[in-house]
C-alpha cells in the first residue's frame, strides 16, 4: 500500500480558524489607520492654507481676501467660499475656515472679506 501525503481535515480547519482570528484582529487596526490618515491630511492642508496666508500677506503687503488667499494655496480642487477655502482631500471636500479678526472668532461670510486669521478643519 502506498501512503498518501497531505494535510488532515483538522489541520486545515485549524489554519482557517487562525487566519480568521488574525483577520478579526487586523481589520480594526487598518480601519483606525484610515481615520488617522484623514486627520493627518486635514491638519496638513490646514497648515498649507496658513502658510499660503503668510505668503499672501508678505506678497500683497496687506491681509488678503478669501479669493486672493485661494490663489496662493497649492493643490487641485481649491475653491474660495464665503466661510473659507474649500479643499479636496482624497475625495472628501472640507473647508478651512477663515476669519475677519486676528483672534479667529468672527468668521468670514463672503469671498471678498479680508482674512486676518486661518483656522483648522
Amino acid at each position: 500500500m502506498k501512503r498518501q501525503s497531505g494535510f488532515t481535515l483538522i489541520e486545515l480547519v485549524m489554519v482557517i480558524v487562525i487566519l480568521g482570528i488574525l483577520g478579526a484582529i487586523a481589520t480594526p487596526i487598518f480601519v483606525d489607520l484610515e481615520s488617522e490618515a484623514q486627520t493627518a491630511a486635514e491638519r496638513g492642508m490646514s497648515g498649507a492654507v496658513k502658510a499660503a496666508h503668510a505668503v499672501a500677506i508678505a506678497d500683497l503687503k496687506r491681509f488678503p481676501t478669501v479669493t486672493e488667499l485661494e490663489t496662493y494655496v497649492q493643490g487641485e480642487n481649491i475653491n474660495a467660499v464665503g466661510t473659507g477655502v474649500e479643499v479636496d482631500i482624497g475625495g472628501t471636500v472640507s473647508t478651512v475656515p477663515t476669519f475677519t479678526d486676528t483672534n479667529c472668532s468672527t468668521a468670514t461670510s463672503a469671498v471678498g472679506d479680508t482674512v486676518r486669521c486661518v483656522g483648522n478643519i
